[in-house]
């Protein structure tokens, strides 16, 4: 059964010093095993005509409901009943930049590599288990390939990643596909660990009736941003927010003229379909602010308006700031003045 699933069309962190220190907390005593590391994009491309009746059905045993979710899903074929679903696995196979991609992958991602990542994922998962010890945890980590569909999703007791997503900027793939700049930066490994979280964030506390109104998303997103940092606490907030530096260092240099921006005309309280998307939606830039503000401006000022309120309410747990769906209110108790 499958907990809503999120997916993100899209080894190792870059540590900085003792930036936002207090959020590493000690997990040496929290029980938690290394999360199982499945490669199913070995498991498929071991699949021909001759051997497919008997390695589909082992392959489908030893990934459960999620490798029809897959096959449906990232591969585009129909169910397991559908005369088209053996010949869209075996086309997908066979395609020759599918193979390339495979081959790649498996170049630049080695089993070594991938358990470095787990290593990491795993230490985020007993931050996670400290921070919300109720709720469930996942206990494996699925690498796969998407045909460039899907950099990563979440079911109910497996983190999923499509490393064709993360092939690195300079990768032929992308020139192929005409993939814009703007998301060409965070196609690599730095970004893996941050964007897992954020996936895994979003199925456990989206909220399935959201308030469309830009205060909500700037809070929102501002909280859920928050919370991956407490999860990887010593990673730079280019790689969480998913910024070049030139374009984190125009936030900081320009913090007060953009909460100005934000402050003036009532504008956090825009519901203005348009007005909100340009402020959170992925772009090369903001056009309404200028050409050198990054995309999703909102979401880093909600970032600091959650950490300005994080700080002045100490007794706040992860938790409590995650369920607290007023956003009104925690941006009044915030204090946020830059």
């Amino acid at each position: 059964m499958y907990k809503r699933i999120l997916f993100l069309p899209i080894f190792i962190l870059l540590f900085t010093g003792c930036k936002n220190n207090d959020l590493d907390i000690d997990i040496s005593n929290i029980d938690v095993k290394p999360l199982k590391v499945l490669r199913l994009e070995d498991d498929v491309f071991s699949l021909n005509a001759l051997n497919f009746e008997v390695k589909n059905k082992e392959i489908s045993s030893k990934y459960g409901s999620f490798y029809e979710h897959y096959v449906a899903r990232f591969l585009n074929s129909g169910a397991n009943k559908d005369s088209l679903y053996k010949p869209a696995i075996l086309n997908f196979i066979n395609d020759k930049d599918m193979h390339e991609t495979y081959l790649y992958v498996k170049k630049i991602y080695p089993n070594k590599n991938i358990e470095e990542i787990n290593v990491e994922l795993t230490k985020c998962v007993k931050r996670f288990k400290y921070h919300f010890p109720k709720r469930k945890l996942p206990t494996k980590l699925i690498t796969c390939t998407t045909g460039y569909n899907y950099a990563v999703a979440y079911t109910d007791s497996a983190l999923v990643l499509g490393l064709d997503m993360y092939l690195n900027d300079t990768t032929k793939f992308y020139k192929m596909l005409n993939t814009p700049l703007y998301q060409l930066k965070t196609m690599n490994e730095h970004y893996i660990l941050p964007n897992l979280a954020k996936g895994w964030l979003l199925t456990e506390f989206d909220n399935e009736q959201p308030v469309n109104t830009l205060i909500y998303h700037t809070i929102f997103y501002g909280k859920l941003f928050y919370t991956i940092n407490a999860l990887l606490p010593n990673t730079e907030d280019s790689l969480i927010i998913g910024y070049s530096n030139k374009q984190l260092n125009y936030c900081l240099k320009n913090e007060k003229n953009l909460w100005g921006y934000f402050a003036e005309k009532n504008r956090l309280y825009e519901n203005n379909l348009k007005t909100v998307q340009e402020l959170t939606s992925d772009g090369p830039f903001t056009g309404s602010i200028s050409k050198e503000c990054p995309p999703r401006i909102a979401m880093w000022v909600g970032l600091q308006i959650v950490r300005s309120y994080m700080k002045n309410n100490k007794g706040a747990t992860l938790e409590q700031l995650m369920n607290e769906k007023d956003a009104q209110l925690i941006l009044s108790k915030s204090k946020y003045r830059p």
